[in-house]
C-alpha cells in the first residue's frame, strides 16, 4: 500500500527496510538532516504555496543500488522541469506542463554509490571528488528548468534492472560543476527506466590507475550476466612515461584486465576509442590525431578478443569538422572572461565538453550501441531520434538550465 507522507515519520524505520519512499512535494517537508534521512538539500526549500522559478535538490539516504524513481511534474501554470540526478545526471529536460491542471509522469533508475567495497576495502577517490554527490550516502535528484514543478515523488530499489557501467577519463566521468560536462552524464537522457548507468570515470584517469583505485573492483562487485561495461581510455594514458608504457604493450595489457574480470562475472564489454581533441591543422578544416597509436591499439585488441567497439574517435572528428574551427569552441568549455562568478580570465579548453558538446558526443555514443545492435537500445525513449554527427543539433537552440555549482578550474587530464 502507498505509504502517506502523513505517516511518513513513524514508517520511516519500516520503508527504509523495504527501500521504498514516497514524497508529497505539494506539502512542506524538512530539509535534509540524518535524523529523518531525507529532505530538501543544498539549496533552500521552494515556498510550496507559490511557483518559485528557483532550482531545488532533494536527497534520500538509501544504501548502495539502482533506485526506480517515478517524478509527478505539473501543478503550476507554465511549468518547465529538468530533472537531473547525483552529480548533474541527466534524467530529464525541459518538460512542459503549460496549464495548472496539467501534469506528466516521468520514470527513470537512478544509480547510488558510495566507495564502500568491503570491510577494509573503498574505492580510492581523489581529493577532489570527496564532496561529489555522486559518492555520498544519499540519491540526490536536481528539479531544475525556467519554472520547475513537481508535485510528488517515488523511490523503490530495482535489483533487477540491467545496469551499464562506465569507464573512463574526464570526457566521460560526471562533472560535478558547470560548465564542464562528459557524454557519460548525458547519456542517461535517452534511456528509460528499463537500464541503469553506473558511471565510475574520474578526471585524469588511466586504465592503469583505474584499476589501482579500485573502481573495477568496486564494478565487479554488483556486476552480473546482462550487464555491461564501456572503456573509454586514451588521453591520459598517452602520458605514461614508465618502463613499458605506450599504446602497443602497457595499454594493451591494461585493456584485457577489463575483458577477463568483466567476462568472468558473465557479463559483457564494449570498447570506446577516445574522443577527439579540438586540434585544428593549419587549414583549420582538419581535426589532427593528438592520440597516436592509441584508438589503433583499442582497435586491435578489440578485433583479436572479439570486444564491440563503438568509433567516438572518428564520430567527434566528423562532429568537429561540420561545426568548423569557430563554432567547435561553443561544444568545448571556450567561455569569455566573467561568464562564470570568480573567472577573471578567459576558458578556453580544448578538451573538455560543455553541455551542448557533452549531449552530442552522448548521442555518438547511443548511436554506436544502435550500430553493434546491442540489446539496451530497445530501451531508448520514445523521444530519441537518430543522430548523424555530421550533422548535429543547432547550438543555438541547445536548452540547458545550467545548475548553480560552478566551478573554473580545469578537471584533472587533458
Amino acid at each position: 500500500m502507498k505509504k502517506t507522507i502523513i505517516s511518513l515519520f513513524a514508517l520511516l524505520p519500516v520503508m527504509a527496510a523495504a527501500q521504498t519512499f514516497d514524497f508529497d512535494l505539494t506539502k512542506p517537508l524538512p530539509v535534509y538532516n540524518e535524523q529523518d534521512g531525507y529532505g530538501y538539500d543544498l539549496l533552500p526549500a521552494p515556498d510550496v504555496k507559490k511557483p518559485t522559478t528557483r532550482p531545488f535538490y532533494f536527497s534520500v539516504r538509501v544504501p548502495d543500488g539502482n533506485y526506480r524513481v517515478r517524478v509527478e511534474l505539473g501543478g503550476v501554470k507554465n511549468g518547465n522541469t529538468t530533472v537531473r540526478a547525483e552529480g548533474r545526471r541527466l534524467m530529464m529536460d525541459n518538460i512542459l506542463t503549460p496549464k495548472k491542471k496539467d501534469t506528466q509522469v516521468v520514470e527513470f533508475v537512478v544509480n547510488k554509490r558510495s566507495p564502500f567495497i568491503t570491510e577494509g576495502r573503498t574505492v580510492k577517490i581523489k581529493d577532489r571528488e570527496k564532496g561529489y554527490l555522486g559518492w555520498d550516502d544519499r540519491l540526490t535528484l536536481e528539479f531544475n528548468g525556467p519554472q520547475p514543478a513537481v508535485r510528488s515523488l517515488h523511490i523503490e530499489r530495482d535489483d533487477q534492472v540491467p545496469t551499464i557501467y562506465l569507464c573512463g577519463n574526464s570526457t566521460v566521468v560526471d562533472q560535478n560543476n558547470e560548465p564542464w560536462a562528459s557524454w557519460g552524464q548525458m547519456i542517461t537522457r535517452w534511456f528509460g527506466p528499463e537500464v541503469a548507468i553506473s558511471n565510475h570515470a574520474e578526471s585524469g584517469l588511466t586504465a592503469r590507475t583505474f584499476i589501482g583505485s579500485n573502481r573495477l573492483e568496486k564494478i565487479l562487485q554488483t556486476l552480473k550476466a546482462g550487464d555491461y561495461v564501456f572503456v573509454e581510455f586514451g588521453h591520459n594514458d598517452e602520458k605514461e612515461k614508465r618502463p613499458g608504457d605506450g599504446a602497443w604493450y602497457h595499454y594493451q595489457y591494461q585493456l584485457k584486465i577489463f575483458i577477463d574480470e568483466v567476462r568472468r562475472k558473465g557479463a559483457d564489454i564494449v570498447f570506446l576509442t577516445p574522443t577527439q581533441r579540438r586540434a585544428f591543422d593549419q587549414s583549420k578544416r582538419t581535426i589532427t590525431n593528438t592520440h597516436g597509436d592509441f584508438p589503433a591499439a583499442m582497435k586491435m585488441v578489440a578485433e583479436r578478443e572479439h570486444v564491440p567497439l563503438i568509433d567516438l574517435n572518428q564520430m567527434t572528428k566528423i562532429f568537429f569538422e561540420t561545426l568548423g574551427f569557430e563554432d567547435s569552441k561553443r561544444a568545448l568549455v571556450h567561455y569569455p572572461a566573467n561568464t562564470f562568478p570568480n573567472q577573471p580570465k578567459e576558458l578556453a579548453d580544448n578538451t573538455h565538453f560543455n553541455p551542448y558538446g557533452a549531449y552530442e558526443v552522448a548521442k555518438c555514443v547511443v548511436m554506436g550501441m544502435k550500430q553493434l545492435q546491442l540489446p539496451m537500445v530497445k530501451y531508448l525513449r520514445a523521444d530519441w531520434q537518430d543522430f548523424d554527427p555530421a550533422h548535429p543539433d543547432d547550438w543555438n537552440t541547445f536548452q540547458w538550465s545550467p545548475a548553480l555549482n560552478a566551478e573554473i578550474i580545469k578537471p584533472d587530464g587533458n
